[in-house]
């Protein structure tokens, strides 16, 4: 474990930059290919920042917001925001104006960096509701950026803070000083399923205990790790895991562009990346489906391989060294199919960390039969992220794993999961009543229910509010059957359940488009449109026999008796999901709602 005598982020980014000047920080995408920024030259960009920001007057605490993709920009804006003494505010790139005149106003945001043109503009239009915001700082120029007396570049902000410290010689180094532990670091919003988003207060202190626990419990810090990042920085998981590495210094590739990914791992072969469940499942229904395309014979030996994988897996978690039968099994099993499950991945790849929402246990599966175990982890932007994460040597699948070192966890008589810890967030911004509701004491109310197991793992079985109690009373958690569903058939891409108080439980289900069209050629319905696909007999009977054998086993008020596929999936940019990929429940029964009462025959029926 690093030692680290660091109270705040500033302190704890001066801390790497001294400890490992020469040592690779980023890589990124320039306009020549790739390139590799080491932590003396990051320092260099981050303290021209942070000089400039000063001498446009940003205070002690002032919020900066960052509208803006997930770039190398956005971290080096970010690491200067607080070396200056403020406190960022992030925005998602897909928010509406509207959005984003709600975060910049209700942040009493001063100052923003945007990434792009179109994204100024978005302000622009809107530049009388945005009174307090002084000044907007332009990421990336392309398309004929200039400054005038509201928006400038970055080049221009860099040079003026350097011009800024050469008359004022140690302002960096008296400002990273003056930052106090208990400073508002970070001023994250929560994702809005329900209602308008909440400014999280999260504190330097709590970002540094984060980071120490994280590194304490050895997860990220082996030997030539490498990161590959393409999360949305605006949400709270890349911030926990941008200062893990300022404390534990391993390098991370930084490219936002989803269409990139698959290019980008078999170039720069990362040890570690963090993800979805929306992409995991992607993935594996992608290797599912190609499996199932390969014909008979070499589908039959992918499926022994992943027998093989699984218990060798299984071995491996209780303990226990595969014996001489199964080791040469799995030698075979690898060679001849599961390597080829891991070379698109880089051929490195030791982990995925995967958050933000439940994954099921037969994705969890498969990946960790073909050597790429996925590691689940729970928390909210209300505890930074990072509570509980499943450990590289002791995992168990089903389960978000154990408590991070320094935090505490109880169940409610309800099952709701409470926590706390020293990174659990101060308040919701301006909002006293909502904070008193979610923190009781010093005890966060997660809205979670949840299970713990004799080691201390936890189990999420749903949230709160969107357990189901049907019109017999009868309690549903909609998200373990949702799931279940889409690891039963790779064409399925997203289901929402429904049945609260209806007499029983139904679902509207998406399709994968790749996988729909491999099917629709399959079935001589190739070139049909997806309205005509969905009323297919053949396509319906498919997902049947999913839905059958998602019902093996359930108990009789949780049977899933009907469904309705959709001609197009859930989407962000039709108000249905929502950035960091859970669904907006509400939303989507209301839009849906004529469809849903259908299913039950009378629309009164049950309510």
């Amino acid at each position: 474990m690093v030692e680290s005598n660091a109270s705040t982020v500033p302190a704890l980014f001066c801390e790497r930059v001294a400890r490992t000047p020469d040592a690779e920080a980023f890589r990124h995408v320039g306009d020549r290919g790739w390139t590799s920024l080491c932590w003396r030259e990051t320092e260099k960009r981050v303290r021209a920042l942070a000089c400039g920001l000063r001498a446009l007057g940003l205070a002690g605490e002032e919020r900066c917001s960052i509208l803006s993709g997930t770039c190398i920009e956005w971290i080096l804006a970010d690491f200067a925001i607080l070396c200056a003494g403020g406190a960022t505010t992030t925005i998602y790139p897909s928010s509406t104006a509207d959005d984003c005149v709600y975060t910049l106003s209700d942040s009493q945001s001063a100052y923003a960096f945007v990434e792009d043109l179109e994204q100024l503009e978005k302000l622009r239009a809107r530049r009388d509701e945005l009174p307090l915001l002084r000044k907007v700082i332009l990421l990336r120029e392309a398309g004929g950026g200039r400054s005038d007396e509201w928006v400038m570049t970055l080049d221009a902000l860099r040079a003026l803070g350097e011009a800024h410290e050469a008359r004022h010689p140690g302002l960096f180094e008296a400002t990273v000083r003056a930052v106090r532990p208990d400073a508002l670091a970070t001023l994250v919003y929560t994702s809005g399923t329900t209602g308008r988003p909440k400014g999280v207060e999260l504190l330097h202190q709590g970002w540094v205990a984060q980071a120490e626990a994280v590194d304490r419990a050895g997860i990220l810090n082996h030997e030539d790790a490498l990161q590959y990042f393409w999360l949305p920085l605006s949400h709270v998981f890349g911030k926990m895991i941008g200062t893990a590495q300022l404390r534990i210094g391993f390098p991370t590739v930084v490219d936002g562009r989803i269409e990139k990914i698959v290019e980008n791992l078999r170039v720069v072969r990362p040890t570690f990346m963090c993800a979805v469940p929306r992409v995991l499942e992607k993935a594996y229904n992608r290797i599912l489906q190609r499996a199932r395309q390969s014909g008979k014979v070499r589908f039959a030996l992918f499926r022994w391989a992943l027998r093989v994988g699984r218990r060798r897996a299984g071995a491996r978690r209780e303990g226990r060294s595969p014996g001489p039968l199964l080791a040469l099994a799995h030698a075979l099993a690898d060679r001849l199919v599961l390597r080829k499950v891991r070379e698109p991945f880089g051929g490195r790849l030791q982990f995925f960390v995967s958050g933000s929402a439940p994954l099921s246990v037969e994705v969890i599966e498969l990946f960790e039969a073909a050597g790429l175990p996925v590691l689940e982890g729970y928390g909210l932007t209300e505890s930074a992220a990072a509570t509980h994460v499943n450990l590289p040597w002791a995992p168990r699948p089903g389960t978000v794993g154990p408590a991070l070192p320094g935090i505490e966890v109880s169940l409610a008589e309800d099952g709701e999961v409470l926590m706390r810890g020293r990174w659990i967030m101060r308040a919701y911004h301006d909002q006293p009543a909502a904070t008193a509701e979610a923190l009781e004491g010093d005890w966060l109310h997660t809205g979670d229910v949840g299970e713990l197991d004799d080691r201390g793992y936890l189990t999420i079985t749903d949230r709160k509010k969107d357990l189901i109690k049907t019109s017999g009373g009868k309690y549903v958690a909609p998200q373990e059957l949702e799931g279940r569903l889409k690891a039963l058939s790779p064409l399925v891409s997203q289901v929402l359940v429904h049945g609260d108080r209806r007499t029983f439980v139904s679902a509207l289900v998406t399709l994968d488009q790749e996988a729909l069209a491999s099917f629709a050629a399959a079935h001589g319905l190739e070139g049909r449109p997806l309205e005509e696909l969905v009323g297919q007999p053949t396509l319906r009977a498919e997902i049947q026999r999913a839905v059958d054998a998602l019902n093996t086993g359930l108990p009789p008020f949780a049977l899933l008796k009907r469904f309705t596929l959709l001609p197009r999936e859930f989407s962000e940019a039709a108000g249905e999901m929502t950035p960091s990929h859970k669904l907006k429940r509400k939303v989507i029964e209301e839009r849906y709602r004529a469809i849903l009462d259908a299913m039950y025959g009378d629309p009164l029926r049950g309510l």
